[in-house]
């Protein structure tokens, strides 16, 4: 046999292989099902919650600033020497406590002579009033002048009226020589010394003050409300004969506001320049633990209690400038929901368009899925201390999710 017959011999037999190759693969393909050459995505593990409605009421806050009920500068009443200091820098101290004693001799000395003042003036009086009994019994007998009995009846009353003055002069010294005792007007927490002991003071309004005291039993809190709060809220007008607005404090440390006040007074102007009123509650404060000066976070309410529906905030997405939620039907699909948010309440925040009760959203796994997927649901309550993912975070953005 030649070669040119080889080869075509060769090459006859290479094609039918091949040949049958590729039929045995065209007949594997055709007998394997289309689920097979085409496996269906895994669906995506998320938290879902179901939406329901919550009796509520509308809550406003707000940021202020601690103030004192009664806030007293302490100057002395009288001048002198400063002889005694007898409380501790920052002590809760009680109406009528000494706090401070100015050198009380000079006073004292006073009082005694306003009182041998008083004496003489008294037997002054007591003289003139004898001389004035007998004055009167001689003129009946017609054996005085009516000018000498007239001098009597004068000098009478002249000693009476000095009777008055020793006896003005002698309180003045004793309230003068009581000052030298400077108490606490009402009960609180002092301040610290500003003058000590040694040290000459002076009485006067002007003078620097001796320490500060400020109340603690109850405290303000002050901060302003805008103008529609004011007329829908706190407007006295209105509010009167109603039922009080509940007020709620917390403190920079706090994460809620745990202590409840009322309205205590509104300002009698809105300014103009700001567009708010000053406001002023009242919290009891018989810890102690409220100073003034302290910044408060005020949770006011307003409005009668109303039906919301509440949802926790990390199953809020955004959306350039629209907010939205992903919703999950009968199918386990997701769907994209536009809504409308409102204030937050008790950690959740309010929804005032665009779900109802009883929809299901995706509350945790929002940045593991899109619109249309089919997801694995796994229920949990609307309440963010049950989810167990990490704690909420800002709201994310995720950009042109509409399908």
């Amino acid at each position: 046999m030649s070669i040119p017959h080889t080869r075509t011999a060769l090459a006859l037999v290479i094609t039918a292989l091949v040949a049958t190759g590729g039929f045995a693969v065209m007949r594997a393909q055709a007998d394997t099902p289309p689920a097979a050459a085409a496996a269906a995505p895994a669906a995506t593990p998320v938290e879902v919650a179901e939406v329901s409605r919550q009796t509520i009421i509308d809550w406003q806050d707000y940021s202020g600033r601690l103030e004192a009920v009664d806030r007293v500068e302490i100057r002395p009443l009288v001048s002198g020497t400063l002889t005694a200091v007898h409380f501790r820098d920052g002590a809760r101290v009680k109406k009528g406590d000494v706090l401070f004693t100015i050198d009380p001799r000079p006073y004292a000395a006073e009082v005694e002579r306003a009182q041998a003042q008083l004496a003489a003036a008294e037997t002054r009086a007591g003289y003139t009033a004898t001389e004035l009994a007998r004055g009167q019994r001689l003129a009946a007998d017609n054996a005085i002048a009516k000018r000498d009995l007239d001098e009597k009846q004068n000098a009478a009353r002249e000693a009476a009226a000095q009777v008055q003055a020793a006896q003005a002069a002698l309180t003045a010294a004793k309230l003068n020589l009581e000052y030298t005792r400077i108490t606490a007007p009402v009960s609180g927490r002092i301040s610290r010394a500003e003058v000590t002991v040694g040290n000459i003071v002076a009485a006067g309004a002007g003078t620097t003050p001796l320490t500060t005291l400020v109340s603690m039993d109850k405290i303000y809190a002050a901060f302003d409300v805008d103008e529609q709060s004011f007329l829908k809220y706190v407007n006295p007008a209105r509010a009167a004969g109603g039922e009080p607005v509940p007020v709620f404090l917390g403190l920079a440390d706090e994460d809620g506001h745990s202590r409840r006040g009322t309205v205590a007074s509104v300002d009698n102007r809105l300014d103009t320049s700001s567009g708010t009123i000053r406001v002023r509650a009242v919290f009891d404060n018989a810890d102690g633990l409220l100073l003034p000066g302290l910044y408060a976070r005020i949770r006011l309410g307003g409005g009668a209690p109303r039906e919301a529906v509440l949802i926790d905030e990390r199953a809020i997405g955004t959306d350039q400038d629209k907010r939205f939620v992903l919703v999950v039907d009968e199918t386990n699909r997701t769907a994209y929901r536009e809504v409308r948010l409102g204030a937050r309440q008790s950690g959740l925040r309010i929804i005032e368009n665009g779900l109802n009760a009883g929809e299901r959203i995706v509350v945790s796994g929002l940045q593991r899925t899109r619109p249309g997927d089919t997801v694995a649901p796994k229920n949990v309550p609307m309440n963010r201390e049950s989810l167990v993912d990490a704690p909420a975070q800002p709201a994310r953005r995720t950009a042109n999710v509409k399908a």
